[in-house]
């Protein structure tokens, strides 16, 4: 099929035209990275086009990763979306374009952005008090005293950052069950995922400078679909006091392709109704500030079988009250940071983003085709995929991300 011809109804379809960055088949290791874009189940190479076609921002679209458009801003991407959108549709450029598409099954989809700085949220109330009764189950509140005052976050390693598609390790740290006594040191055994969306920075900000919420979309790109994936079991016994650090370092997945903001206008939606007031920087209800919900479904599979299907709408804290948060300090913004929301959970045993809670923290196993799992054993593949609301009823398909467990 003619890659113009995306059936009816494709979640891929020019409503949608996600970025990524590919090599064409043949392309030596390392060489020939090229922005692209998805049209159906084909590629076009974004910077050839733009070369073809005489477009005045050849340059972004001809790097070999996403940073310099991403760092080009708000106005920038508004034209490069909209010649796109009329490069793909209209019957005049067909055959100036045509040359530039590759099969998707052809190509090798790379990671899509430089990663500057990585910063994970806990910003789902119903994953919060989920992990709360397991853990606090005789607290009077399963949300610590904070939470429905800020986005509780942390910084994480921007390093180990990965595409979808690449196998991750089985970490091995120190772990100590409360009843052992001492710690030993060897494999997870508690390796967990966490669905998450991630949001790509794309202009910067100074340091000193905090961005308000109504900045939102000065700064961000995109989002991503991202799974965070856990050792449960290392990080039990080293996150006091500090929080999170071996048992979430060693792998962050990532799509292959970046949803710009523009392709989500119909997705948007405001968020759970605010049980506390907000301080004014996190006042999503003040004059100006625009809902930053966003209506994304998201299925979560192992090994095929979907064991989870987490409704992004129902996050307590939104992406811009997470920017918000992050920069209030003066911290500043670089091209390229990603900060993701958190494991998304719903109310219902269906929605719950984590094995973690799907188990009830291992006392109820997930029956699975191929046997019980309360976590994850090696050669596991954990895959998420996400749709959202588009124009007329149609959808706005984000990109899978898809890591198998291997053993160290």
């Amino acid at each position: 099929m003619p890659p113009f011809d995306v059936p009816e109804g494709d979640p891929f379809g020019p409503h949608n035209l996600p970025y990524g960055v590919f090599s064409p088949a043949g392309s030596t290791d390392g060489a020939g990275h090229r922005v692209g874009v998805r049209l159906g189940d084909h590629v076009l190479d974004a910077g050839a086009t733009a070369r073809a076609l005489g477009f005045p921002h050849a340059d972004p679209l001809s790097a070999p990763n996403l940073n310099p458009l991403l760092a080009a801003g708000p106005a920038v991407w508004s034209e490069v979306r909209a010649a796109l959108t009329e490069w793909v549709t209209r019957p005049a450029h067909r055959a100036a374009v045509e040359p530039h598409f590759h099969e998707l099954s052809q190509v090798t989809l790379h990671l899509p952005f430089e990663v500057a700085d990585y910063v994970d949220f806990y910003a789902s109330e119903h994953h919060a008090g989920n992990v709360g009764q397991i853990f606090r189950p005789d607290s009077p509140d399963p949300l610590t005293p904070n939470w429905k005052h800020l986005p509780i976050g942390y910084h994480g390693r921007a390093g180990t950052v990965v595409v979808s598609g690449t196998d991750v390790v089985r970490p091995s740290g120190q772990r100590k069950a409360p009843a052992d006594p001492a710690p030993v040191f060897g494999p997870s055994v508690r390796l967990d995922i966490e669905a998450e969306v991630g949001f790509v920075v794309g202009v910067p900000s100074a340091q000193g400078t905090p961005v308000p919420l109504t900045g939102f979309r000065d700064h961000v790109f995109g989002l991503c679909l991202l799974n965070d994936w856990s050792a449960r079991d290392i990080q039990a016994w080293e996150y006091v006091p500090l929080g999170p650090f071996l048992g979430k370092s060693f792998a962050t997945s990532v799509s292959a392709w970046i949803t710009p903001l523009a392709a989500l206008d119909d997705a948007r939606v405001a968020p759970p109704e605010r049980t506390h007031p907000l301080l004014p920087y996190l006042d999503d209800s003040a004059p100006g500030v625009e809902p930053g919900g966003y209506d994304l479904r998201i299925s979560v599979a192992i090994n095929g079988q979907v064991v989870a299907e987490p409704p992004f709408s129902t996050m307590y804290w939104t992406a811009a009250q997470q920017l918000a948060h992050l920069t209030v300090n003066g911290a500043s913004l670089r091209t390229g940071d990603l900060y993701a929301s958190g494991t998304v959970s719903g109310p219902e045993e269906g929605q719950r983003g984590s094995l973690l809670e799907l188990t009830w923290n291992g006392r109820d196993p997930l029956e699975l085709p191929d046997g019980k799992r309360a976590f994850l054993e090696d050669r596991d593949v954990v895959t998420l995929t996400a749709w959202a609301p588009g124009k007329d009823g149609g959808r706005i398909g984000l990109g899978e991300v898809v890591g198998r467990i291997v053993s160290a």
